[in-house]
Order: C-alpha cells, then structure tokens, then sequence
C-alpha cells in the first residue's frame, strides 16, 4: 500500500520525475514502514546546446532503503518518511571527439518528505481504517533532499548534485468502486552549485510537474495504475550565463502492488520517456518490498 509512497530516489542524471501513483491515499495512523528496492535503467543524455558531449548513453542500477511512519497530525492524517538511495552508474560518451568509458558506484542524495492530508483523511487507526470506504483526499507533501551524496566537482555525473532541493507538491487522489485516479502539481526549487564541473557556480529555475494516474484494484488488495508526468522549466545560468537547456519533457509508466500478506507488500513498475527536449531518456524497471508492523 504505502510502496506507492516510497518511489525509487535515483541520483543525478536519471533523478528525472517520479511516477508515484497513490501517493495521496489515506493510511491508518501510528504504523511503520520499512521499504528496500532495486531498479534498473538504461538510456540516453540528451546535453543542452553547446556541451561537447555526443553519443551518451548509460546505464544505472540503484538499491534503495526508506523508512516511513503514519501520524495522527491535529485530527488528520499525515506521514513522514526518509530515503536512502545508492546508484552505480556505467556508460560512455563521446567528449571532444573522443571516445570515453566509465562505471563508479557511490551513495546519492538522500531525502526526507513529510505529507499532511488535510481533506477526506482523518486519522484513523487501523481497525477504524478497514472499516470506513475511501474517497476523495487533498493533501500537501514536501520533499528536501540534502546534498549528502557523493560528489567529485571534476564529474560530470555524480551521485549526488552538491545543493539542496526542495520540492512542495499538492495532490488530490480518488476512488469509486474498483477505479481510482489521482493527480498532483508539484515544484522543484534548487539552491546554488558552487563546484559544477570545476569551480563553476550552477543556478536553476524551478523545475515544475503535473502527474496524474489511473488506478484499478483488483482482489485481494492488489492493484494496477497507468501513470504519466509532464515536466517543464529547470534552465540552468553557469557562471552567470544562460543556458538554452530548458526541459520540457513527459514520461509514461505502469505499477503493480501485490500484498503477500497483511504485513509484506511487493510492487513492480516500469516507464519510459515519451518526450525529451533536454535531459535524460530512460527506460526504467524496477521492484520494491515493504514490510509493514
């Protein structure tokens, strides 16, 4: 249930924009998650005009830990959850006309999200859960993701991004019978990187996303969800010049969460980048196992 909270946190280059279906779903107050993942993703760099890299592809296998806890927050549900990710990264490029080859592994950022549903979601505990029928939910998330990762200022591709990050989002999430359908706007604020590639300094405009998501339960709490995203914005200035790298790119994917029991969860997914003007153009699988008490 709450795998649909606890989405995969890649680093640096394929840290793109989250699918999350059920992400505003209401959970019974004063339960513990603890969620461990792996994920897999291959695909392209698509530079801004002017960077003296061609032919970029890579591919990235990242493991990820999260723990996450329901609260009771004025009468209202809520939830505060931290991510712990790790990426290895392995491709090559062609930089300056020459052919170049890597792989590093290292620890990327991680982040901390608190979430408060402020409509439709009293707090509940769970015998009250089971027994009330969910509806419509409103609520708000923020997301801060610390520079904490690793981070060489000679990469190009790091672990980590060497700023903070932070993300507000608001989201509302629905069900009637066996369907579902959720939607959320969200957007990303970005402090300075004073040590981009070098000495250079790096500063973002926001980065801003609509996602929605449409949901079909099945029996025995199982579910399947047709996701998509578009996200747009994030020009960068490097040493005060701008840069013609604003992104405008979508992203379509499908989840399934599979309950083994009242306590273990499973939940698989998959996407792929539709549209990519700047940025990355991934094909990603993935899998997450929650165990709940």
């Amino acid at each position: 249930m709450v795998i649909s909270l606890i989405l995969l946190a890649t680093a640096g280059a394929v840290r793109a924009q989250d699918l999350e279906p059920r992400a505003f779903a209401n959970l019974p107050v004063g339960q513990q998650f603890l969620a461990l993942g792996y994920a897999y993703s291959e695909g392209d760099l698509n530079p801004a005009p002017g960077v003296p890299i061609e032919n970029a592809e890579i591919d990235v296998d990242t493991t990820v830990a999260a723990y996450l806890r329901t609260l009771d927050l004025w009468g209202k549900a809520g939830r505060v959850a931290l991510t712990l990710p790790h990426t290895c990264f392995k491709g090559g490029a062609v930089f300056q006309g020459e052919l170049i080859e890597g792989d590093r592994c290292g620890a990327a950022d991680p982040m901390l999200s608190f979430s408060y549903l402020f409509y439709g979601a009293p707090a509940l505990s769970l015998d009250e859960f089971r027994a009330t029928p969910q509806s419509r939910v409103i609520g708000v998330n923020l997301r801060v993701r610390a520079p904490l990762g690793q981070y060489n200022n000679e990469n190009l591709i790091n672990h980590g991004a060497n700023r903070w990050e932070f993300r507000p989002q608001l989201g509302i999430s629905n069900r009637w019978g066996r369907w579902g359908a959720d939607a959320s706007v969200s957007a990303a604020f970005f402090t300075d990187n004073d040590r981009f590639a070098g000495r250079d300094t790096l500063v973002q405009d926001p980065l801003y996303q609509v996602q929605a998501n449409v949901i079909y339960y099945l029996r025995r709490g199982r579910w399947l969800s047709l996701d998509g995203n578009y996200f747009w914005g994030g020009r960068t200035e490097r040493n005060g010049v701008r840069q013609d790298d604003r992104q405008e790119n979508s992203r379509v994917g499908i989840t399934l969460g599979w309950p083994l029991n009242p306590q273990n969860s499973l939940k698989f997914y998959a996407s792929r980048g539709v549209v990519t003007r700047i940025g990355n153009d991934f094909d990603t699988v993935g899998v997450l196992y929650q165990y709940r008490w």
